[in-house]
C-alpha cells in the first residue's frame, strides 16, 4: 500500500495459482485494477503451504509481474487464508460500561472483539479472525450497529474463525521471504463474497461456494450476517486426478480435456463424440468418449456437492436461504455446473463474477469466477481502511468533545466567581 493509503494489494496463495492483485479506488468507490500478476502454484497443497520455497519463488513472479503491469511498486499485501484446518464457532462477549452518560463508541466494540482473541483454543490452534454479528445492548436484541447508543451492558454474539497457527505461520514465513509485510490475514471465503455478493442476497439468505484447485470454501449469510464457514478439502484438482486415473492418461492432458471438453452433466454430451489424444513417445493416440469423461466429473462433482449441502443443513439455515447459492472460483466454469447444483440440492444456483464492485474498464480477465478471491482481498483491505479511518475521526470528535466541557467548566468557574462579587457589593450598597 502506498502512503496516501489509496492502493491496496491481494495476495491470493491459491494450489493451482498465485495471484498478485493491485487495486485503488476511483471517484465513484467502485475498484479498479491496476495490474495483475500470476504463477503456477507449485509449493501449495489443498489451501496449505506444503513447500516454503517454491511458493516463495511463486509469490516473487506474481507480484514482479503485478509492479510492472501497474508500476507500483508493491511492498505490503493483503493474503487469503484458507486449508482443511479452518473451523469456525459462535461465542458471545459481555462488557459492563461504567457510565450512561458516554455513548457506546468504537473503542467499546474493540474491546469486546480483543477480549474474544483471549479465548482458550484447543493445543496448535489459534484465532484468526473475530466476526461481531449482533450486538445486544441492555437486553434490546438484534441491534446491528450500537455506535452512538446509551447502555451500560453491552453484549455481542460473535462468528469466531480458528486455524493452524503452523499453517499461519508458514504463510507469513513465505511472505516476508519474498521480501514482502502482511497488512492482514484474510479468510478466503470471506474475501470471494466481499467479491462477488450483493447486500440484498447477504440480507435475503445466501451461501457462497468458492471451488478452488485443492479446496472448496462455503460462507453462508443471512440476515446480512455471516453465520458460517467451512472448508471442503476436495476441489478443482481431485476431478483432475480422477480423469487421469479413469481414462489413464498423464496430468497435464487430464487438466485440458477437463477444461476444454467438460461438463458437469453426462446427459448434455453426445454419445458419439470422441477426442483424440495424443500417445506418448509414439504410441498410438488415445481415443476418449466425451460421455465418459462427463460421467467421471458429475461423479466426484456430486460428491463435493453432498459436502457442501452437508455444511448448509449443519448451520441450520437450509430453509432460511431466500438468495440461493453462488457458485465462483475456478471451478465455476465448469459447463453446466450450476444445472448439477440446483439438481443435487433443489437450491437456485448463479455463478459469481467478481464485478459487483468493480469499476468500468477493467480487463475481462480480472472478471472471471477464478479472481474473486484476489479482488475480495482488495476490497477487504480498503474496509479496513475506512475503519481505521472511522476510528481516528471518532478519537479527533471525542477529544473536541472533552475540550469543549473543559471550556465550559472553566467558564462556569469563573462566572460563578463574577456572580458571586456582584452579588456582595449589592449587598453592601443595601
Amino acid at each position: 500500500m502506498d502512503a496516501s493509503g489509496d492502493i491496496v494489494v491481494g495476495l491470493d496463495i491459491g494450489t493451482t495459482k498465485i495471484v498478485a492483485m493491485v487495486g485503488r479506488r476511483n471517484e465513484h468507490g467502485k475498484l479498479e485494477v491496476l495490474g495483475m500478476g500470476r504463477a503456477e502454484s507449485l509449493g501449495v497443497s489443498r489451501g496449505v503451504v506444503a513447500n516454503i520455497e517454491k511458493t516463495v519463488q511463486s509469490i516473487k513472479t506474481a507480484v514482479s509481474a503485478a509492479e510492472e503491469k501497474s508500476g507500483v511498486d508493491v511492498r505490503i499485501v493483503n493474503v487469503g487464508i484458507a486449508g482443511q484446518h479452518i473451523k469456525s464457532l459462535q461465542h458471545r462477549g459481555i462488557r459492563v460500561r461504567n457510565t450512561l452518560e458516554d455513548e457506546i463508541g468504537q473503542e467499546d466494540i474493540d474491546l469486546l472483539i480483543n477480549d474474544m482473541f483471549k479465548l482458550v483454543t484447543l493445543p496448535g490452534e489459534e484465532i484468526i479472525d473475530v466476526l461481531p454479528q449482533e450486538f445486544i445492548v441492555d437486553n434490546e436484541q438484534g441491534i446491528k450497529d450500537p455506535i452512538g447508543m446509551s447502555g451500560i451492558r453491552l453484549e455481542a454474539n460473535f462468528h469466531i474463525i480458528t486455524g493452524q497457527v503452523a499453517a499461519a505461520k508458514n504463510i507469513h514465513k513465505c511472505v516476508h521471504k519474498a521480501d514482502l509485510e502482511v497488512q492482514d490475514v484474510i479468510l478466503e471465503p470471506l474475501a470471494s463474497s466481499a467479491a462477488v455478493l450483493s447486500e440484498e442476497e447477504k440480507e435475503a439468505g445466501v451461501v457462497l461456494v468458492d471451488i478452488g484447485g485443492g479446496t472448496t470454501d462455503v460462507a453462508i449469510f443471512q440476515d446480512g450476517i455471516i453465520r458460517h464457514t467451512a472448508v471442503i478439502p476436495f476441489g478443482g484438482n481431485v476431478i483432475t486426478e480422477d480423469i487421469k486415473e479413469g481414462c489413464s492418461i498423464i496430468k497435464n492432458q487430464a487438466e485440458l480435456l477437463k477444461i476444454k471438453f467438460g461438463s458437469a452433466l453426462a446427459n448434455e454430451s453426445q454419445e458419439n463424440e470422441i477426442v483424440s489424444i495424443p500417445g506418448l513417445r509414439g504410441r498410438e493416440p488415445k481415443e476418449i468418449s466425451i460421455k465418459n469423461l462427463s460421467h467421471i466429473i458429475q461423479a466426484r462433482l456430486e460428491e463435493i456437492i453432498e459436502h457442501i449441502y452437508y455444511e448448509i443443513k449443519n448451520s441450520g439455515y437450509e430453509n432460511k436461504l431466500i438468495a440461493g447459492m453462488v457458485i465462483t472460483g475456478g471451478g465455476a466454469q465448469m459447463k453446466h455446473i450450476g444445472q448439477l447444483f440446483e439438481y443435487v440440492t433443489g437450491m437456485d444456483t448463479r455463478i459469481g463474477y467478481p464485478n459487483e464492485y468493480l469499476a468500468q474498464g477493467n480487463s475481462e480477465e480480472v472478471t472471471s469466477p477464478m479472481y474473486a478471491t484476489g479482488v475480495g482481498l482488495i476490497l477487504k483491505g480498503f474496509e479496513k481502511i475506512d475503519r481505521q479511518k472511522g476510528k481516528l475521526e471518532d478519537n479527533s470528535r471525542a477529544e473536541s468533545i472533552k475540550v469543549r466541557q473543559g471550556e465550559k467548566t472553566k467558564k462556569g468557574f469563573l462566572q460563578e466567581i463574577v456572580d458571586r462579587s456582584r452579588q456582595f457589593f449589592e449587598e453592601d450598597e443595601r
